[in-house]
């Protein structure tokens, strides 16, 4: 091949020369957005979580003590589980602390939320006195509320100086009112938690709507109700599923003021495991009684779950 380049010179081009190869690129050695990058945790969420939690399934159908050999025994220990008054106690004493404390937070939490949201100029020292607790560890929570309920304590103190020396009680030694007070703990040490959600929430509340239909004559509750509740329907579905869920897990709180009494009046499944499994050397059955716990968790989850999209799906229609 050949280039005119004027009437007196001509170039002619070497045929090795007339295809320009393209440059090759390096393949690198790191390739980004590559499954197997997240192989290793999803092997170590595999291994810790659900390899664990078969495991375990599996040997509560066995005698096993945790050491040496173990037998097959089929459904015996669930039997044991629901023949017994004291373990079934502890399923309606984990029930209980879980709905209570999920209805109490949230109504506590929410209100929380709804007075120091916008109008406060406090509203900043508010929300860092009212979170402080979450961060403190809940073994410390459960101690200092352990000095305020003993007998020479500060409640019983306070009533005392008011007139109502009546109502004195020893309450971590009563079997009425010991499970009320761990419920006091842990609404108290939780609230804070569930206001951020809620503040999260309300933050996504157009102001414009709310001044809109208070010029429409809507009333407070109202306005609360026809506008604030549905636009933080999300919020409510997270505080409640993770309210339940964490509700139904109290272990340090129990561990830390009662120990399961007095005579088990605030035994959990929680305490039960870890009595029967690792106490008591019944690995077999403190197995039986994790996995109904699991399954307790499992089902209430996934009922919030369905009823939060049942909600999602009427509004949009």
């Amino acid at each position: 091949m050949t280039i005119d380049q004027d009437s007196t010179r001509t170039l002619t081009v070497p045929p090795e020369a007339r295809q320009t190869p393209r440059p090759r690129g390096r393949k690198p050695l790191i390739s980004y957005g590559h499954w197997w990058w997240a192989l290793p945790a999803i092997i170590l969420v595999v291994g810790v979580h659900y390899v664990a939690t078969l495991t375990g399934g599996f040997f509560a159908f066995t005698n096993w003590t945790g050491l040496g050999d173990w037998e097959f025994i089929g459904l015996d220990n669930f039997v044991r589980i629901f023949q017994d008054p004291t373990l079934l106690g502890s399923v309606w004493n984990t029930l209980f602390l879980a709905f209570g404390s999920v209805i109490l937070t949230n109504v506590l939490g929410l209100l929380f939320a709804l007075a120091i949201n916008r109008t406060l100029k406090s509203r900043y020292i508010l929300r860092t006195l009212l979170f402080m607790p979450v961060v403190l560890s809940p073994l410390a929570v459960a101690y200092v509320w352990k000095f305020i309920f003993q007998f020479n304590g500060p409640l019983n103190g306070a009533l005392a100086a008011i007139g109502l020396e009546d109502w004195q009680k020893v309450w971590l030694a009563d079997p009425t009112w010991s499970i009320w007070a761990i419920l006091i703990t842990v609404v108290w040490q939780q609230t804070g938690f569930v206001m951020v959600i809620y503040l999260a929430g309300l933050a996504s509340v157009p102001v414009e709507i709310e001044e809109a239909a208070a010029l429409d004559g809507a009333s407070l509750w109202q306005r609360f109700w026809a506008v604030t509740v549905p636009a933080i329907r999300p919020s409510i579905a997270i505080a409640t599923t993770l309210g339940i869920i964490q509700g139904l897990r109290i272990f340090d709180q129990i561990l830390a003021l009662t120990g399961g009494g007095p005579a088990g009046a605030t035994e959990t499944l929680a305490t039960q495991v870890y009595k029967q499994a690792f106490a008591l050397g019944q690995f077999g059955f403190g197995s039986a009684l994790a996995l109904i716990l699991t399954v307790i968790i499992l089902f209430f989850a996934i009922l919030q779950q369905y009823a939060t999209r049942d909600r999602d799906a009427v509004g949009r229609a």
